[in-house]
This record gives structure tokens, C-alpha cells and sequence, in this order.
């Protein structure tokens, strides 16, 4: 069960197969840091097994009475949802993962819940009710938030998210975005998502100018490399290095065969999904957005011919970042 904080709108309802997948999805994602196998193996387990078998008047008598509303309000995860509408459900998120600790607890022996400082409310609510029916020994851990570019957290449901499942942003994809993160950003990422030494993170945090862009080659190789492995990580670093410097391989870049290379630039873009309907595509166009083989196209009716294929290939590029190799 997810929690509202940080969130400006209600989150989207999931049916139990849609909570199941995304369980698996997360196994597997969790499984290349920890493992579920052998001694001292980790458990994952699905709150919907015990949430959807609670009986509403038992649970707001025996758990709701132990929450004060007072002091809900008072968390300003509920502070800025009350300007624009809180909704019932949504104020039983606290009660709800506060419960959720408490069953992990009884259960499982489960005493240190961690999660994003915006979780803070939460994992609160929880330590108090299991030190409500008397224990004293559990305990919440908060840690910094990653967030986009525009300050906001960056949760799956946000613009501009990066995900950690390959289908959804390719190890290019994700070895780019870390490649062109901002220069402040820099000492922040290679010291939550990096395993470098300290010395080291400082000796590449206190590069200046074009010389920060080596930090951040390291960041993006070391960050690539701990969610999709290491082979990964070099190609996509090739990838890089043969747009950006000229040498390297662009066989692992992001690659969309056409099944016939005599289509538009306008239908080439969807096609990359660079844009999602022609009139974002001609809008790119026209703003200067848009190039192909690394010259600017003005042209919304421009249609790809051959020698734009002279090498086998053709390089679409959206600004200096998103690029897609297109292949017949």
C-alpha cells in the first residue's frame, strides 16, 4: 500500500493481479541486492494478504481509536492535500502503513521500517502504535529523497520518472539520463547511488567546468552498472562515446526498424515515440527540436529517403540528449 505523501492528486487503484504483477516486478529488481535464497534469506511479502481481509469496524475501533485526526492533520503531507480535497481513503494511508508495520512486527519480528523522508508521518504512526500496545523496540529510518530536475519526487508516477525495469527505460535510457544531470547534482548522486570511495567522490565532485563532465561519466557507468550489471553499463557507455566523442560502438544505442524507410519525420518520431501524436511531433520540428544525421530538420513535411541511410542507418535526435538509431 502506497502512501499520498508527496503526491498533488489521489494515486491510481490497481486490482489484485496488477498489485501481484507488480510484486514479481519488484522481486526481481530487489533480487541483485539481496537474496531470497539460503541463510538468512529476505522475505517479500504482499500487504494486500492481510489488508484485504480486515473487517472495517474492527479495525477503526481496535487501530483508528489509537490515531489522533489532531495530529494527522497536522503532518504536512495533509496540511497541502486539505486546500485541494482529502478523501477518506486517502487519510487511511497513515492508519493503513501504520498497521502494515504492526502486522511485520507480530509476525516477522520486523522492528525497523526505512523509507524516503517524506515517509516520515508514516513510519511515525507506525513506531507509536506498536509502542501503544507496549513494545518499545521499533524503530523508523528516513533517508534523502532523489527528485527530477523540477525539485519533485521521483516516484513512478511522476513526469520525467526513470524507471528501473529495462522495458521501461532502456540501460541507454538510464545511463544518459545520470550522463546529464546537473553539475549541483553530482556529489549528491555519486554519494547515495554509488559504492566509490569518499576521497574519490570528492576528487570528482570538485572538478569545475567541462571537467565535471568526467564525474558524471562515472557516476552514469557506476549507477548503469549496480541496477543492470556491468556488461550493460560498458555498452551503453560505448553507445555514448561513439555519439558524443566520436569513438565506441552505437550498437547498443536505442535502435527502431522501420518497415519501410519512406516515411515522414513527422511518422519517424512517433514511430521512436519521441513524440505521441503528430502534432507534438510537428511542434518539436518546428522549435528547432528535431535532427536527423545531426542536421537541424525544418521541414514538418520532410519524408526520409535512402541518403539519409547512407551508412545503414540513420541517427534521430531530439535536443543534445535523446537519440534513436533508425534502421530498415
Amino acid at each position: 500500500m502506497e502512501t499520498l505523501l508527496g503526491k498533488t492528486d489521489m494515486r491510481k487503484m490497481m486490482s489484485r493481479e496488477e498489485i501481484n504483477h507488480n510484486v514479481e516486478c519488484i522481486k526481481k529488481q530487489v533480487e541483485k541486492f539481496v537474496s531470497f535464497e539460503g541463510e538468512n534469506a529476505a522475505i517479500i511479502v504482499n500487504n494486500a494478504d492481510w489488508l484485504l481481509d480486515l473487517k472495517f469496524v474492527d479495525f477503526v475501533r481496535e487501530i483508528g481509536s489509537l490515531f489522533s485526526v489532531n495530529r494527522m492533520l497536522a503532518a504536512e503531507c495533509y496540511k497541502q492535500r486539505l486546500e485541494t480535497g482529502l478523501t477518506f481513503f486517502e487519510m487511511s494511508y497513515m492508519l493503513m502503513q501504520s498497521y502494515d508495520f504492526l502486522y511485520l512486527y507480530n509476525k516477522y519480528g520486523c522492528k525497523l521500517q526505512m523509507g524516503g523522508n517524506d515517509q516520515w508521518s508514516n513510519i511515525i504512526g507506525g513506531v507509536e502504535l506498536i509502542r501503544k500496545i507496549g513494545k518499545d523496540d521499533s524503530f523508523g529510518l528516513t533517508f534523502k529523497l532523489l527528485t527530477t530536475k523540477e525539485g519533485k519526487k521521483m516516484g513512478k508516477t511522476e513526469k520525467g520518472a526513470l524507471w528501473l525495469d529495462p522495458n521501461k527505460t532502456s540501460p541507454y535510457e538510464f545511463y544518459q539520463y545520470w550522463r546529464n544531470i546537473e553539475d549541483s547534482s553530482v556529489e549528491t548522486v555519486l554519494k547515495m547511488l554509488t559504492f566509490l570511495p569518499i576521497e574519490q567522490i570528492n576528487e570528482l565532485s570538485n572538478l569545475k567546468d567541462e571537467k565535471i563532465n568526467e564525474a558524471k561519466k562515472v557516476a552514469a557507468f557506476e549507477i548503469t552498472k549496480l541496477i543492470h550489471g556491468e556488461e550493460e553499463a560498458k555498452k551503453a557507455e560505448e553507445a555514448s562515446n561513439a555519439l558524443f566523442n566520436g569513438t565506441g560502438s552505437l550498437d547498443n544505442m536505442p535502435t527502431v526498424k522501420l518497415d519501410d524507410i519512406h516515411i515522414s519525420i513527422v511518422d519517424a518520431i512517433i514511430q521512436t515515440g519521441i513524440a505521441p501524436s503528430k502534432g507534438q511531433a510537428r511542434t518539436l520540428i518546428s522549435q528547432g527540436g528535431i535532427s536527423l544525421n545531426d542536421e537541424k530538420v525544418s521541414d514538418t513535411n520532410y519524408m526520409l529517403s535512402e541518403k539519409d541511410f547512407s551508412q545503414g542507418y540513420a541517427i534521430l535526435k531530439k535536443g543534445k540528449k535523446v537519440f534513436y538509431k533508425l534502421e530498415n
